[in-house]
Parts: C-alpha cells; structure tokens; sequence
C-alpha cells in the first residue's frame, strides 16, 4: 500500500453529546485500518470546530492532551458545514497522503473506512461512500431527496445519488479541489467535476446516537437551492424560455382578439385581464428573485472574502 499517512478530518458543530465516543471509534478504526496495512505511517483525526457555543472544543482540546493523534482547528464563529469541511482539508493536505471526511454524529458507517483505504490502494482517487437504502428517513425526507436528484440530473449537474460528505480522497484529489476558488460551494456537486478514477463503498446509514440534527428544514431547503445555483446556470435559462413561451402566448391574445373583434363577440370582463396580469406579474417576480440570486452570488465572489477564519490551532 502507498499511504504513509490518513487523516480522517471531522466537522463539528455543538458536538459535545456524540463527540468524545467519535473520538475513540475513530481512533480504535485507524488502528484497524494500520494493523490492515503496515505500510501505513502515522494515521491522525482532525476536528474542525465550526464555532461550537458548548464543550465541543474542550472536548477536542482533551482529547488533544491525551492523545497526540488528535488535532484540531476552532473557527471564530460559525461559517458552516462546507467551510469546516474545506478548513480541515486544507490543513491535512500538507502532510496526509489520503483524507477521509465524515460527520461527528458518525450516522456514516465508519467501520467502511478500511475498505475505502482498500479501494484507494486499488487505485482510485475518490472514494464515495454512498447509501444503499434511506429506511431510516422520513417519507417527507426520502421523497425530497429523491426528487432533489432526478432534478439536478435534469439541469445537467453530474451527482453522486445518495452520497453526502463521507469520501476519501487522494492528495492530489484534494489539491485539485482547493483550487476552486469560489465562496459559494456545494462540494459533492463539484468533487465528481475533478474526473480522477473513483470507487464507491455502499452502507446503511444509522440513526444518530445522541444529540440534534444540524440540518433542519429551513437549512436543507437553503443547503439544496445553492446546490443548484452554484452548479448551474438551467434556471435563468429557465427564464428565458418562459419569457418566450410567454411572449408567444402575448402574440397568440392578440390574434384571437382582434378575430372576437371582428366577429363581434367581444366580450366585456376584467376576469381574464386580472388571471393575465397576477400570472405576468407572478413570473416577473420570481425571475427577479433568480437573477438576484445569481447576482448576490456572484457579488460575494468578487468581494473574495475568506471562507472562514481559524481562531485555535491543535497540531
């Protein structure tokens, strides 16, 4: 085997109910995956603290003290999901020759990650670790998700189906990602854009063991529509056909029109003129808020603000 060095990188936020037996499950699975393959060199976990308002950052700091093996970074605040999953990258690349990346609330199977190792050995790159059922979803949660894929499949995004952010990835993988330069990411939309050889290990997910999710609606819902705006430009497409079809239908009112006049049956009414004003007035709106959209994105690229700021560093 080639690794001389895993790091498996955490993001955590208000972590402290799962946090201290992640830590030990994940260490104990290092010590698997090092037993598995004496190649390997020194294997290390590195919790990014995203801002935590409870003892999750004490907790990493002992962890820290009393195991070398644990390192760790603290945002100033909170800057999200995807930032803390950058940060920590970011800070692994410089000396691990695989990453792994997995949620605090180990809800992915983590006892997969030797036979990613496997896979990466095999050759490949990125390693996805995809669901193989949503049985513990919702119905309202399993539909959506469904339909959010077959959507993005029809604006062109190229997705992983059932995969979320539990992946290893080679280091020059992850060098290649942190060249993209922009604020506005949806990392599983844009690791299958890198097109190094990829593998896929299935699990079953689990419910998690303690604590809250971190993804309420309001944050999928916000999650899910820069999914689509970062990847793609289908919706001001979108616009632009139903401004089309819209003028159409304008050109076909006035045909009919001036043949009612003509034939007398003119019909004197504000139903049909009101329905055509609230539905133009409607598309109008919504059309404006996409634009906006893109426009607000594209204004915080140009700003080139960080992604986020490390306050605390754990080496």
């Amino acid at each position: 085997m080639s690794t001389q060095k895993l790091t498996i990188v955490i993001p955590a936020y208000n972590e402290e109910a799962v946090l201290p037996s992640t830590i030990q499950r994940l260490l104990a699975i290092e010590d698997t995956v090092a037993a598995q393959n004496p190649a390997t060199g020194r294997l290390d976990l590195l919790i990014v603290d995203d801002g935590s308002t409870d003892r999750t950052w004490a907790i990493v700091s002992a962890a820290h003290h009393q195991n070398s093996r644990v390192r760790g970074l603290r945002f100033s605040r909170n800057f999200g999901h995807q930032a803390a999953l950058i940060a920590g990258m970011q800070a692994a690349v410089a000396t691990a020759d695989a990453i792994v990346t997995i949620d605090a609330d180990l809800q992915d199977d983590p006892d997969k990650i030797p036979e990613m190792v496997e896979r990466y050995a095999d050759g490949a790159d990125i390693v996805y670790g995809v669901r193989n059922n949503r049985d513990s979803d919702s119905w309202f949660k399993r539909t959506t998700a469904e339909g959010y894929y077959k959507v993005l499949r029809t604006l062109g995004v190229d997705l992983v189906p059932d995969h979320a952010d539990f992946r290893l990835m080679s280091r020059r993988a992850v060098t290649t990602f942190l060249a993209y330069p922009e604020r506005n990411i949806f990392i599983r939309g844009l690791i299958p854009k890198l097109g190094y050889p990829t593998a896929q290990v299935t699990y079953k997910r689990t419910p998690r063991l303690a604590g809250e999710s971190k993804y309420p609606l309001r944050k999928m819902l916000a999650f899910a529509w820069d999914g689509i705006t970062s990847l793609t430009i289908a919706p001001v497409r979108l616009i632009l056909l139903l401004g089309t079809l819209s003028c159409l239908l304008a050109i076909g009112m006035v045909a009919y029109a001036v043949v009612m006049k003509l034939l007398g049956l003119t019909v004197h009414g504000w139903s049909s003129l009101m329905v055509s004003l609230w539905f133009v007035g409607g598309v109008q709106m919504i059309s404006l808020g996409i634009i906006g959209e893109y426009i607000g994105k594209l204004m915080t690229e140009v700003k080139g603000r960080p992604r986020y700021t490390v306050q605390t560093v754990l080496d």
